[in-house]
């Protein structure tokens, strides 16, 4: 949590704008929030280095030097940061730390900064191979420091987007052993965003990366978390409702909070939001799940995730153009009424008004989000009200091939044959994960998810029921070892075929909550 100057300022940065947000942010309220960390971005040196190899700071920028900003911004109580590139330039064109790695983390280090961000512009070949060696270097030196260095790596946007996600999952699977968060996509929207985007609105640029998010869930870890960027929170193109719900997606992911915005002039009711305590133990939750999907339809996304104390949370987007109401069945939030381990009445938080209720279970279908303003976001905090008892819940929601995006679908009315479709609310693509390894969609918990000779089916909870699920993305059928697969020729039939390694057709996303192995 913390601020960069980068989606607000991009290269107009300065002692005076660092030193007046600091302050800004202690007297708003920020640091007391947990916003503790100031982190400075691209084209704080000149354009070439020193005689000796170092880099150094512009003079006209910062006349007092970065290590006396970084001493100021400590005293303060904040934590500082800086930014470097891997390669030979940054990508504003500044020098790259390709060739002086060991010369450049010493002088950070000396400075008094204790988080680097590496870009990844300007690589010499670009390869996967290329970027892993370059990044697993930093990672050896940094570890060599007596006093740890956050690293924020931002390979993986290098490989985003692309025909082939093969590179891209590589990546994702090698950043969390190197260091703490790692940027996997686009940059949000800058505030001129007009002049290098000028296609897209800033809702598109949350979308996209929240799309971009919800691919990678099962990457992020105690220790690790996945990137979706900046909460630019006084971008001129967002609506009070979307700058909301940037903040309370971000938080249900446990993603980074890092604020790009002019801290100076935030209004009294975006730092309000921006402090709500309810929401930000959300995202600082320790068991650091990312919430996952539970369903997706043109107009509402539905995600939930645990909480380290056994609560759950229920995160509802509405994507539509239209203040409405979304019920959700408790079956969806991965909740089973009429068992001796679910209670008959929980609380629900409203984790924007701060208001609770008690809801029974046997007496209700499911929870109501009300008046959820068009692209705003309702998140409410589900709790046992019985003291030191946790909501006992099972891993529930969509299981999606995270190249095509279609999911999984229980089609009864196809002889019981599993197929790919477009994402819906229908409990045939809603997916109860058991401790077993067995899969069952909502729409017939008595079957299961089976493979018998290269189809997909739903049948009997048997041998050929169990899955493994694999850090790689794949679902692999314990009985015949075959992976689920989704195969674009063979129409929306799922099928199953011999594993391959990362591919576009094999990668899926499961709920969180779902074993995974590495």
């Amino acid at each position: 949590m913390g601020f960069n100057n980068w989606a607000r300022y991009m290269d107009a940065l300065n002692e005076t704008l660092f030193v007046e947000t600091t302050d800004a942010m202690l007297a708003k309220g920020l640091l007391q929030a947990g916003y503790n960390r100031i982190n400075l971005d691209d084209c704080w040196s000149p354009r070439e280095r020193l005689a000796n190899g170092s880099m150094t700071w512009d003079t006209d920028k910062f006349p007092q030097g970065l290590p006396w900003l970084a001493s100021y911004i400590k005293s303060k109580g904040f934590i500082p940061g800086i930014y470097t590139d891997a390669g030979t330039l940054s990508c504003a064109g500044y020098p790259g730390a390709y060739g002086y790695e060991e010369i450049d983390i010493k002088d950070f280090a000396n400075w008094g900064f204790e988080f680097v961000k590496l870009d990844g512009c300007n690589m010499p070949t670009g390869t996967e191979a290329e970027y892993r060696e370059v990044y697993g270097k930093w990672h050896e030196i940094l570890s060599e420091l007596e006093t740890p260095m956050v690293f924020s790596e931002s390979a993986p946007a290098y490989f985003a987007e692309a025909a082939n996600l093969t590179n891209w999952y590589k990546v994702m699977s090698w950043v969390p052993e190197f260091g703490q968060l790692a940027r996997h996509s686009r940059d949000t929207l800058v505030w001129n965003s007009t002049l290098y985007w000028p296609d897209i609105t800033g809702w598109d640029s949350i979308l996209f990366n929240y799309g971009q998010e919800v691919r990678l869930g099962r990457f992020q870890r105690p220790g690790y978390f996945n990137d979706p960027d900046f909460l630019n929170v006084d971008h001129f193109d967002y609506t009070i409702h979307e700058r909301r719900s940037h903040f309370a997606l971000w938080a249900s992911f446990s993603a980074p909070l890092i604020l790009s915005t002019d801290i100076l002039s935030l209004t009294d009711e975006e730092v309000k939001y921006l402090t709500n305590p309810d929401i930000i133990a959300i995202d600082q939750d320790p068991l650091v799940q990312q919430a996952s999907l539970v369903s997706q339809s043109a107009d509402w996304d539905v995600l939930t995730k645990s909480l380290h104390n056994g609560d759950r949370l229920l995160t509802v987007l509405n994507k539509g153009s239209a203040t409405a109401d979304l019920t959700v069945p408790w079956s969806h939030i991965g909740l089973t009424t009429g068992t001796r381990h679910t209670p008959s009445k929980l609380s629900v938080k409203d984790l924007w008004t701060g208001r609770s209720q008690t809801v029974d279970l046997m007496r209700s279908k499911g929870f109501t989000a009300r008046s959820v303003p068009p692209h705003g976001t309702a998140i409410f905090r589900i709790s046992n009200p019985a003291p030191g008892s946790s909501v006992q819940t099972v891993p529930t929601g969509l299981i999606f091939n995270t190249y095509s995006l279609s999911c999984l679908t229980d089609s009864s009315s196809r002889g019981g044959l599993i197929t790919w479709a477009n994402c819906t609310t229908s409990d045939s693509q809603i997916w109860r994960a058991r401790d077993d390894g067995t899969f069952s969609s909502l729409a017939d918990e008595k079957r299961c998810l089976v493979e018998k000779d290269g189809k997909i089916q739903s049948g009997e909870c048997n041998k050929r029921a169990k899955w493994d699920y694999f850090l790689s993305g794949v679902l692999v059928n314990c009985d015949s070892k075959q992976c689920l697969t989704e195969v674009q020729d063979l129409g929306a039939f799922a099928t199953s075929d011999v594993c391959g390694y990362m591919t576009n057709e094999q990668v899926v996303a499961l709920p969180v909550g779902v074993t995974i192995n590495s």
